[in-house]
């Protein structure tokens, strides 16, 4: 009998992998061999996903939480389940889809039907990963549409500032003085500059 392995993975190092955690010691996966990623599931191209495909060998079984947690990238889960099944012989175990289970069912009948769950579970989590990127591109622009500004704050430029643009005009500021008395970056002073001149031609 081969060993037990678990993969846990989270979008961000913010979000929590408890839940995941929990799930792998309840189906008796030792800590030491659970692999865990923090990052995105849009590419397998993840550093502790890849060190695990590369210790699993022939008869080790491979637990994972959800269809998700694996990836979110229809090709690509089809793809890597073939790699694991097919190539390396290593059994899995999707915890929250028990059909998803290579352990049960080896016989035509049950590879055909977790073959086929597979395949909706995988184009599921795509589109999710589709939708979760529209609506955010949907959200963004109906702030923007509201007057919501994204990226840096913009530097405040002092009250007087035409009044500084005028002595460093006339030679009576240094251009290092005159940013100086801005609190601003000569690229900012620059920007600002540009549009106080636009602002007297208009």
């Amino acid at each position: 009998m081969g060993e037990t392995y678990g993969y846990v993975r989270v979008s961000s190092k913010d979000q929590n992998e408890e839940r995941q955690m929990i799930a792998m010691k309840r189906a008796g996966v030792s800590e030491q061999y659970i692999f865990m990623d923090k990052q995105s599931g849009k590419s397998f191209e993840r550093p502790a996903y890849q060190k695990m495909v590369e210790v699993l060998k022939e008869g080790d079984l491979f637990y994972v939480l959800s269809i998700d947690r694996l990836g979110r990238n229809y090709e690509e889960i089809q793809n890597q389940w073939r790699i694991l099944t097919k190539e390396i012989k290593v059994d899995i175990c999707v915890i929250d889809m028990p059909l998803l289970d290579t352990r049960n069912g080896k016989d035509l009948m049950g590879t055909f039907i977790a073959d086929l769950v597979l395949q909706i579970l995988s184009f599921v989590a795509d589109n999710e990963r589709t939708n979760i990127k529209k609506r955010q591109e949907q959200g963004i622009a109906a702030a923007k549409a509201n007057g919501v500004k994204f990226g840096r704050p913009e530097i405040p430029i002092p009250e007087n500032f035409y009044e500084i643009v005028k002595k460093w005009e006339n030679g009576e500021l240094k251009f290092d003085d005159a940013i100086k008395e801005c609190g601003i970056s000569a690229s900012t002073f620059y920007r600002r500059l540009r549009e106080y001149r636009k602002q007297i031609k208009d």
